[in-house]
């Protein structure tokens, strides 16, 4: 946005309703919209009655709650410019659970200002992020009177629960939410004074692999030796997913992979990591992965196969002499495109199958929880545009990054509207979203604002 186009304004604008902007946000805050405790359910829609009051309040119309079967979405739009492109504003209104609350510095539903930073649960993920475009709709409307390009929103309230209502939902709503370009306000920088173009996100695919032996629990001594303790089994099965060299064994796992191009390789290369550094940090020997990849490939441009629990015997303080009845595994893996978490729980299964030793019997259960992996094409025009967006607004070149973390409705608007997504974000990693004292920086809160007027004014100009 040029000088001469009025952007002097905006920021002047912008600038005399901070204190307003920030009372609003942390009103906002003060709403514990915990989507997936269910004592929670009438914040959440609480929360989605503010969120409509707040586009009203902007200057959009046809603003609607809508029942998804689950927690609800938000809608709105503006389409007084035909002929020019349509975006789709996302974001969402739900948060994370609080725990552990004795971890808190302040209670988290009573938002806390020091030191230029915000803390509440939800300031950076995602509610000070979402409100973000919203207010820079506001100082358009009140500076020009009409935005740029045409708008719709849709912000929704089950994010931090996988949006398991979303696909169907989104299928019927196709065209109430067809647009040219969605863009997310769910995402982030690299740093304060160091812009970022996130530009890949993971899938997930997740499951639980349960082993069965005798029907009930047996004394070790009297029949260790004659039976296959279950826990043995489960250990035989986890261990024959990997090679020595972090490598996945799973016949057909890598089949769709799209492999990193030099390109890809380079643009990894150019953001600054220092393995050393994160070794240390997180108190390891060494680091850790498949051969052939560095650390930072690994983390955003291969997929991996985790294991994130194990169950099974006597978990007590002391000894108890026992062979298990029984014995579990959660597994999930991160994917990347062109992956499909459905095919590849599919293909861990019959892999556990060949691998179940004799004497126990075992299933893998796959989760409802999953994310197909979403990747904007390098060449899409909307990457240029934010990038130089970045550039003015943080005078530097933005790094181009990817995620190890999934954003399971980037796939989702591909699938059902055709659109791409452009990841337009500007959380910090050191935020501590998902954790206790969650924060977000005012410092971020004010030049996402700026940002997001000029990326608006940037693509109708595309």
């Amino acid at each position: 946005m040029r000088r001469d186009d009025g952007v002097q304004d905006l920021i002047e604008y912008l600038s005399g309703e901070q204190q307003r902007f920030r009372a609003e946000l942390m009103d906002f805050l003060r709403i514990p919209s915990v989507s997936s405790l269910p004592e929670h359910t009438k914040d959440v829609a609480s929360a989605s009655s503010w969120v409509a009051r707040r586009l009203e309040t902007a200057g959009i119309g046809g603003i609607e709650i809508l029942e998804t079967g689950g927690h609800p979405v938000v809608t709105g739009g503006w389409h007084g410019a035909p002929g020019n492109l349509t975006v789709l504003i996302y974001g969402h209104f739900d948060v994370q659970p609080v725990d552990p609350i004795e971890e808190w510095s302040h209670p988290p539903f009573q938002p806390v200002l020091e030191d230029g930073r915000i803390y509440a649960r939800g300031a950076s993920d995602d509610k000070g992020n979402m409100l973000i475009p919203i207010l820079a709709v506001e100082a358009l409307f009140a500076v020009h009177q009409r935005l740029p390009l045409n708008v719709k929103f849709f912000f929704e309230g089950q994010e931090e629960i996988g949006s398991p209502q979303l696909p169907s939902f989104l299928a019927r709503e196709r065209e109430r939410f067809a647009c040219d370009l969605v863009i997310s306000a769910d995402g982030g920088q690299w740093g304060e004074d160091q812009p970022s173009l996130l530009v890949a996100t993971k899938g997930l695919a997740a499951s639980e692999l349960h082993v069965r032996g005798p029907n009930q629990d047996l004394h070790s001594g009297l029949y260790g030796g004659a039976v296959q303790n279950p826990l043995h089994g489960l250990v035989q099965m986890l261990d024959s997913l990997h090679d020595a060299n972090g490598r996945i064994l799973v016949e057909g796992f890598y089949d769709d992979v799209v492999e990193l191009s030099e390109e890809d390789r380079r643009l990894m290369a150019a953001v600054p990591q220092d393995d050393e550094e994160i070794r240390r940090h997180l108190g390891v020997e060494a680091l850790f992965g498949e051969v052939g990849f560095t650390t930072l490939e690994r983390q955003w441009g291969r997929p991996t196969l985790e294991l994130n629990g194990i169950s099974g015997g006597f978990q007590g303080e002391g000894t108890k002499t026992v062979i298990p009845r029984s014995a579990s595994a959660k597994i999930t893996c991160r994917l990347v495109a062109d992956q499909d978490p459905q095919r590849i729980n599919g293909l861990i299964a019959e892999h556990l199958r060949r691998h179940t030793p004799p004497g126990v019997e075992a299933e893998l259960v796959a989760s409802e929880s999953m994310a197909h992996p979403y990747r904007i094409p390098p060449d899409h025009w909307s990457r240029e545009v934010a990038t130089s967006v970045l550039r003015q607004v943080y005078d530097r070149e933005p790094y181009t990054i990817r995620t190890g973390g999934s954003i399971p409705v980037c796939s989702l608007f591909k699938k059902e509207l055709g659109a791409e997504t452009l990841i337009f974000a500007f959380a910090l990693p050191d935020e501590r979203f998902h954790a206790p004292d969650e924060f977000f920086r005012l410092a971020s809160f004010e030049k996402g604002q700026r940002a997001w007027c000029l990326l608006l004014d940037e693509l109708a100009r595309a």
